[in-house]
C-alpha cells in the first residue's frame, strides 16, 4: 500500500533514508528535517511496516523534486519504487506542477518512470541548496533528470516565472563567523562600570 507519511512514520522513514545514505546513495536526513517535511513524503507499507519512502519537494511554480527514494533491501525488485515515484507524480499533477526533476545514480530506473537526462546547469540554483551539506558537493556525480507532465495545463497562461539557471549565480560560502560584541548591562543594584 502506498500512502502519505504521518508523523508516526518518521522513525522508520529516517532509518530507511539514512541506511541508504550510508552507502552514499542520498543525503542523510535528520529527525528534525523529517518531522518538518513529513507532508512531502509517501511511504510504501506492507503488513503494517514501512518498507519504502519517496519525497516530493516543490522547488518553484513549475518545478518539484522527487527525492529520497529508498526501499528496504528485502522488498526491492517488486515495483514499490516505481509506485512511490508515481504517487509523487500524481501529487504533482494535483498541484498543477508540469516538471519534476531528480538527482540520481539510478538513471535506468528513472528512465522507466518517464524521466530524461538533462544538463544539470539547466536546473535552477534553488535545486542545489542541499548540495552545500553534501560531502560530494565539489565532485558531484549524480545525474540530473526531468519528467515533463504534458497533461498538466500551464495555469499561468505561459507566464510561469523561471528561476535563473545555476550557472548565472555565484553562491558565497561563509567559512567563519565572528560573534558580535555584546555589552554587559549592569544589574539594578550594581554601579555602572
Amino acid at each position: 500500500m502506498i500512502r502519505h507519511a504521518t508523523v508516526h512514520d518518521v522513525p522508520a522513514v529516517g532509518k530507511i533514508i539514512n541506511d541508504s545514505a550510508e552507502y552514499g546513495l542520498m543525503l542523510h536526513r535528520s529527525a528534525s528535517f523529517l518531522y518538518e517535511h513529513v507532508r512531502e513524503f509517501h511511504v510504501a507499507q506492507e503488513s503494517g511496516v514501512v518498507v519504502g519512502v519517496c519525497g516530493l519537494s516543490i522547488v518553484w511554480a513549475n518545478l518539484a523534486e522527487v527525492y529520497s527514494l529508498a526501499v528496504v533491501p528485502g522488498c526491492r525488485g517488486r515495483g514499490l519504487g516505481k509506485q512511490l515515484v508515481e504517487a509523487c507524480v500524481e501529487e504533482a499533477r494535483e498541484l498543477g506542477l508540469r516538471r519534476l526533476m531528480t538527482l540520481t545514480y539510478e538513471t535506468r530506473f528513472f528512465e522507466s518512470c518517464g524521466f530524461e537526462v538533462v544538463d544539470r546547469q539547466s536546473l535552477p540554483l534553488k535545486v542545489w541548496s542541499d548540495c552545500v551539506r553534501c560531502s560530494k558537493s565539489q565532485a558531484c556525480d549524480e545525474v540530473a533528470m526531468v519528467r515533463v507532465l504534458d497533461d498538466v495545463p500551464d495555469a499561468s497562461g505561459g507566464m510561469t516565472p523561471e528561476l535563473p539557471a545555476a550557472d548565472s549565480y555565484e553562491v558565497p560560502v561563509t567559512l567563519s563567523v565572528r560573534p558580535a560584541r555584546v555589552e554587559r548591562r549592569p544589574k539594578m543594584d550594581e554601579a555602572p562600570e
